[in-house]
């Protein structure tokens, strides 16, 4: 890519590819100075609209902050922002990494950025373009407020690029972050650049072989599938419940299945950290080899490139021998209890094609450019933290987006692999779930408040108007009704709130406004300044 002049007319990078129209669309709305949501499948190639900010920000001599929800995620961004643009320019600031933090680009975890902003740190100073990659997070039940705070307390002067693959309702989170920030376009693609083929794989208890069938036939339910969830009737005297023929694959045997259909490299997600370094053990226990003697090699030389910073006695307590094992068998476990250095390895690794099969818990599915022909995912539910729930559409098309990167020229393919055999509504991933908000006010984000308010030029409560057509300049705005215990001049709170937030934090202990909200299970309207 070559950089436009400093101070001069922003230009388009080079590349070596003729530009989608959706691209050229979310262009011309960052040369416009207007903040954008992308909406395209994965591998249609929103990153180019993200480098095209990067370009602006430093032909305009200022920042750019690179947001994302993991630090994988970042260290990989970090990665490819430094090798186009050199490590002097990119910076990265993770729980885990702290490199060249003044630097015009800096990639990071969006908690990062929300606690700079809480801070009022420096660096927001020359800031002009945030790009929030995996907006859909913000529907995430824990983590989703931060990326609704970012978007309302950031500095008036920056700029939104935000980037998602699985968010359906694009078009009315624009609105909503056109209300509370200014003009936002809304850029949608739809045709996905990779075909995906969606697979059902289950075991018989009466073979040994195991049955792989598409799940969808002209777009409908495959009636084939049906027979999975019959019943056999148990021999005359033997107690117990009847059983069904079928049931879930043992997993060395999905992978050896995997491996001799060239169905390989594969993604295997399990929703469980522990069983991702048991599925680990049960193929090299089972005799699971993938790799070649020149494959193993490699993989040993980038296994010690990765670790070599750690002590030997760490590496023994962290059980180096046996998970050196597993790589070298062309198997390995993701997950986010793994110290960064073991995880380094294995995305090198699989990389490079050298790893075939990597067991991973979902955080693997947030964007990290890890192209796999094949993804299997175990079960169709998930423990959330509460109890067992079925994934959504918006969670399977993000669990399947790895095998929607894969650009050989073969249909790529999404297995599963546990029966009953899935219904219509759940085995479609063209639906996409669109982002609600999770937000709920926290002493944090009203103290923020408060200082920007006080040190803007907000009307006093005697001019502010009241009633429905209340309507602030702090983000907070239309629909809400001013407290007439409010003497500050504070934003006027969203509808059905207590009492303005700042002023509460002044008479409560911290949290009491989240569980006051929480209690009367009352959600702010989209108009009232949250996120749809």
């Amino acid at each position: 890519m070559t950089l436009p002049a400093a101070g001069g007319e922003p230009a388009l990078p080079a590349y070596d590819f003729e530009l989608d129209h959706f691209q050229l669309e979310a262009i011309a709305s960052l040369d416009a100075g207007r903040s954008v949501l992308v909406a395209a499948p994965t591998g249609s190639g929103k990153t180019v609209v993200a480098e095209h900010a990067v370009a602006l920000a430093i032909a305009e001599r200022r920042r750019i902050f690179y947001t994302t929800p993991i630090k994988a995620l970042s260290n990989q961004k970090y990665g490819d922002l430094a090798r186009r643009y050199g490590r002097e320019r990119v910076g990265l600031l993770t729980g885990d990494n702290a490199i060249n933090g003044d630097a015009p680009i800096v990639v990071m975890t969006t908690e990062v950025l929300r606690n700079m902003i809480y801070a009022g740190s420096p660096a927001l100073r020359e800031l002009s373009w945030v790009v929030l990659d995996e907006v859909h997070y913000l529907q995430d039940a824990y983590r989703g407020p931060v990326w609704e705070e970012v978007i309302i307390h950031a500095p008036p002067q920056v700029r939104l690029v935000c980037l998602s693959a699985t968010v359906s309702n694009a078009q009315e989170l624009a609105d909503w972050i056109a209300l509370v920030r200014g003009a936002c376009d809304v850029v949608v693609e739809t045709e996905r650049p990779v075909r995906l083929e969606n697979l059902f794989m289950a075991a018989d208890r009466t073979a040994e072989r195991l049955h792989l069938i598409p799940t969808l036939l002209d777009g409908r339910p495959n009636p084939e599938g049906r027979r999975f969830d019959a019943v056999a009737p148990r021999p005359r005297g033997r107690p117990g419940r009847p059983r069904s023929r079928f049931a879930t694959p043992r997993r060395f045997e999905v992978v050896d299945e995997l491996a001799g259909r060239d169905l390989v490299p594969a993604l295997y997600f399990i929703f469980s950290r522990a069983a991702c370094e048991d599925a680990v053990q049960a193929c090299l226990t089972s005799g699971v080899r993938l790799t070649t003697p020149d494959e193993r090699e490699r993989v040993r030389a980038i296994a010690e490139e990765h670790t070599r910073g750690l002590p030997p006695g760490d590496l023994d307590v962290l059980g180096w021998g046996r998970w050196l094992s597993g790589l070298e068998a062309g198997v390995a476990a993701h997950h986010a209890g793994m110290v960064p250095p073991f995880k380094e390895a294995v995305e090198a690794c699989f990389g490079e094609g050298l790893v075939k099969v990597v067991f991973a818990t979902e955080t693997l599915a947030l964007g990290i450019n890890m192209p796999a022909r094949t993804v299997v995912i175990e079960k169709l539910t998930k423990y959330n933290g509460e109890r067992h729930e079925a994934l959504t559409p918006g969670e399977y098309t993000q669990l399947t987006r790895s095998a929607m990167r894969w650009c050989s020229g073969r249909p790529s393919s999404a297995s599963r692999t546990s029966p009953p055999w899935p219904p219509a509504g759940a085995s479609s991933c063209a639906r996409r779930s669109g982002p609600r908000t999770t937000w709920r006010p926290t002493s944090c984000a009203a103290t923020t408040r408060r200082r920007r308010s006080s040190s803007s030029t907000a009307p006093s409560p005697s001019t502010r108007p009241t009633g429905p057509s209340c309507s602030s300049s702090s983000g907070y705005g239309s629909g809400a009704t001013c407290s007439p215990t409010c003497a500050k001049g504070c934003p006027c709170p969203p509808r059905g709130w207590p009492s303005c937030e700042p002023c509460a934090v002044g008479r409560a202990r911290p949290g009491r406004l989240a569980r006051s909200a929480a209690g009367r299970s009352r959600r702010p309207s989209p108009g009232s300044g949250r996120a749809p």
